[in-house]
This record gives structure tokens, sequence and C-alpha cells, in this order.
């Protein structure tokens, strides 16, 4: 009896050995991972004894390899640096760090050896250091978000070369320098683009022209010149945000997309009239606030459905909903 009672449990014991689908190798870069953060409540469900791909949170296994290819961790309660055993998940498409602002240290170089990464997203956190170069590596890369960080340094020209990149977010960061010369020249795709809230330098490079970006987010640095190459009648974008810079171009010779929705140049130095042609864009939010326009505001369109606050502080522009021109 003793005897058959000893057998049931050795094939029960074996039988929950092969019923795990959780790949070993991932699983013991995972318990890594926990170990490196000290073990957190917020990985309290990483428990050696049960199965990574069906017990486990933050984590998800493909149906069919049950290799992991996601690893999101978000909102709680963790400390340290992100390890690089995350450079050891090698079917990982998705790795996410969120709103974890006890996360400090640089981006791990390890993370640009997951070749199959679709979407990195290291945000509300307190990363240091500089923008990995070695992230262009990232061929399969569509979604790279680097936001509210404190990531210094410039913006590495090689992020252009990722053919897939479809969303490139570097906003709120303490980045210098000059926007890439090769972000006029993407290898594949073109992303919606945000560099805000950095104290990028320099003049915008005249490149752009030959890019149709769909969004384009460069507000709260310190660029100047030109900007007039973003726009122009075969581009399509929806969305710019220029606000909060040194910019200096004339607006009156401007020619804007007809899918522009929202417009931002506020805090510039632009100069010349606000073009007939804007009467003609539907849907249109704008702000030309604190500038050096002057001229009449074009009647029509939905230009006098603004608050005067969309206008004011220029130098002499007039007209609804403004005082009238004298």
């Amino acid at each position: 009896m003793k005897a058959l009672f000893i057998s049931l449990l050795v094939l029960n014991l074996l039988s929950l050995s092969f019923s795990e689908l959780c790949n070993p190798h991932d699983k013991q870069v995972l318990l890594q991972i926990k170990k490196h953060f000290g073990d957190p409540y917020l990985l309290a469900s990483w428990l050696s004894d049960t199965d990574c791909c069906t017990s486990w949170n933050q984590v998800e296994c493909d149906a069919t390899t049950n290799r992991i290819v996601s690893l999101r961790i978000f909102s709680g309660d963790l400390s340290g640096e992100i390890p690089a055993e995350v450079g050891d998940l090698p079917y990982l498409e998705t790795l996410e760090f969120h709103k974890l602002t006890n996360i400090t240290g640089p981006i791990p170089p390890s993370i640009s050896n997951l070749i199959h990464l679709i979407s990195l997203r290291l945000s509300n956190l307190n990363l240091t250091g500089p923008v990995p170069d070695s992230l262009s590596k990232l061929k399969n890369l569509r979604v790279l978000t680097l936001s509210f960080n404190s990531l210094s340094g410039s913006i590495p020209s090689s992020l252009a070369l990722m053919p897939e990149i479809d969303i490139l977010e570097l906003d709120r960061n303490n980045l210098t320098g000059p926007i890439p010369e090769s972000f006029g020249n993407f290898a594949g795709r073109v992303p919606g683009i945000s560099l805000s809230h950095n104290q990028l330098s320099g003049k915008i490079p005249a490149s752009l022209d030959n890019t149709d970006f769909r969004l384009i987010d460069f507000s709260r640095n310190k660029l100047e010149g030109d900007a007039s190459m973003l726009f122009g009648p075969n581009k399509t974008s929806g969305s710019v945000d220029l606000s909060r810079n040194l910019l200096e171009f004339n607006l009156s010779k401007v020619v804007f997309p007809n899918t522009l929705t929202y417009l931002d140049v506020n805090h510039n130095k632009i100069f010349g009239s606000i073009p007939t042609q804007m009467t003609q864009l539907n849907h249109l939010s704008l702000n030309v606030s604190y500038n050096r326009l002057c001229g009449q505001i074009p009647q029509g369109g939905q230009l006098q459905t603004f608050d005067y606050t969309a206008y004011f502080h220029n130098r002499c522009l007039c007209g609804a909903p403004l005082a009238s021109c004298k």
C-alpha cells in the first residue's frame, strides 16, 4: 500500500513537471530579474513552483512556442536599475517599465539583443545617461517611448535606421544638441515624433523638408530659425506643436497641408501675417500667440471661432476676435 502511494506521488509530480508550459531558460531569467529587484510584492506571483505562462502576472507567452514574448511591469513599488538580464529573453516582442519612479540608472545595452522587439516603453521612470546608439539594431521596433525620464546627451542619428519605427517619443528628458540631420531620411516608414520638453538647440534640419510626419511635437526646446520646411501642400501632417522655442520665419509664405487639425506655435519669433489659406482648414485647433505677427486675421473658416488668447501678444495682429484694425 505504501509503495502504491509513493508510486502515485511520483507519477503526480512527473505529470506536473511535464505539464508546465514555461520555457526553463525564460523562467530562470525572470526569477533572476525578480531577485535583482529584491523579491518585490509587485512580482509576488513569480514563484519557482508555478508555471510562468499560466500563473505569473506581467508576462505573456507565445501560444505556440511558450516562449516569453511580453514583459510589462508598471505602476508599482519597484526600486533599482533595469537589470541586464532583460536582454536574455530572446523572443521578447514587448518590453515595458512604466510609472516606476524609483527605477534609476541607464538603459541597459543588452536591450539591443532583443531582435524580435516590436514595442519598447521605458517611461515615467528616473532613468539617466544617454539614449543608446545600439537601439538602432532593433530592426523590428515600431514603438520607442522613453518619455518622462532624465536622459541626457544628444539624440543618436542612427535611430533613423530603424525601418519599422512608427512612434518615436523622447519627450520630457534633458536631451541636448540638434535634431539629427538623418531624421530627414528615415530608412522605412516615417514615425510620429515627440521631442518636446528637452533642451534641444540649433536649427531644424533642412532635410526634414523631405519627410512627411503625421505628428510633430518639438515644443519647449531652444530650437531657432526656420520651421517652414515642416509644412507643404503635399504633406499629410495632422498635428504640429512648435510652441515655446526661438523659431523665426515668415508665416505668410507657409502653405499648410489640408490634413492639418492642430497647430501650436505660441511663444516664438514668427513674423509676417496669417495666410488666407488657413480659412480653408477644417477642424483646426490653433494658437499663434506671443509672436511678431501683423495684419488682419483673415475672415472665414474657423479663425473667428477661437478665443482671443489664440492670437494675443503679437506685434500688430488685428481683427476679430482681436480688436478691429485701425
